[in-house]
C-alpha cells in the first residue's frame, strides 16, 4: 500500500471515528465494519442502557402499566429498571446470535455481536424523543389501556399518528441494522442474517410453546 492509499485509509477512519451516530443511518456496512475490525467499544454501555429504556417503555405501554401507576412511577420504573437491567437482554441475544450463528458458519463473539446490537438500536433510542409529545398531550393515558385519541382534537391526533408513524419507521431501521450488522460481522448473506435473527427467540419461545401444547394435550 503506498503512502497516498494510507492516508486515504487514514482518513476515511477518522471521518468514521467522528461520524458514526450520522453514517451509520445510509452507510451502515461500512460502519459496521469499521466497528468489528476496529473493536470501537465506545458509547457500547450508554447505548445499551438507552436501548433497555426503550424497550422497558414499549413494555410498559404493552402491558397498560398507566392502569395501576402513576405517570411519574412508569417513568421512573422505565428508567431504573431499563437502565439497570435492560443491557443484560441485549447481552444474553448477543450471546444466542453467537451461538446460533455458529450453525449457519457464522463467524462473530458474543462481544462483538454486542457492540453490533448496541449501535443497531440508535434508530429506536431515537424514537424516545417522539415519546416526549405523547406524553405532554395525553399524560398518563399513553401507558393506559383506554387511550381516547380521537376525542382530544384533530392537533393532537395528527400529532399522535405521524409520532406513531416515524416510530414505526424507526423500529423497520432498526431492523435493517440488525440485518445488516449481522451480515457484516458474522459473514452471512442477508437471508441467513434474518435467520439467525430470530432463531434465539424460537430456541426461547419454542420449548414454552411445546410444554403449552403438551399440557394442553394432556389435561
Amino acid at each position: 500500500m503506498d503512502n497516498e492509499e494510507i492516508q486515504n485509509s487514514n482518513h476515511i477512519e477518522e471521518i468514521l471515528e467522528n461520524e458514526l451516530f450520522s453514517k451509520i443511518w445510509l452507510s451502515p456496512r461500512l460502519v459496521f465494519k469499521y466497528l468489528n475490525e476496529k473493536k470501537i467499544d465506545k458509547y457500547i454501555t450508554l447505548l445499551l442502557i438507552l436501548g433497555g429504556i426503550v424497550r422497558t417503555f414499549d413494555r410498559a405501554s404493552l402491558k397498560n402499566m398507566g392502569d395501576d401507576m402513576s405517570l411519574i412511577s412508569v417513568i421512573l420504573l422505565c428508567v431504573i429498571l431499563g437502565g439497570l437491567f435492560g443491557w443484560l437482554t441485549f447481552y444474553i441475544y448477543a450471546a444466542l446470535l453467537s451461538w446460533t450463528g455458529k450453525w449457519l458458519k457464522g463467524q462473530g463473539d458474543t462481544n462483538s455481536l454486542l457492540r453490533m446490537v448496541a449501535y443497531a438500536l440508535i434508530p429506536s433510542i431515537l424514537s424516545l424523543v417522539l415519546l416526549i409529545p405523547q406524553i405532554a398531550l395525553y399524560g398518563i393515558s399513553v401507558f393506559q389501556s383506554n387511550l381516547d385519541v380521537q376525542g382530544s382534537g384533530m392537533i393532537s391526533y395528527l400529532i399522535y399518528y405521524v409520532t406513531l408513524v416515524l416510530e414505526f419507521i424507526l423500529g423497520v431501521w432498526t431492523i435493517v441494522l440488525f440485518v445488516v450488522g449481522l451480515s457484516e460481522v458474522q459473514k452471512l448473506s442477508i437471508g441467513k442474517s434474518i435467520l439467525n435473527m430470530v432463531l434465539p427467540g424460537l430456541i426461547i419461545l419454542g420449548p414454552i410453546f411445546l410444554i403449552a401444547f403438551i399440557y394442553r394435550i394432556l389435561t
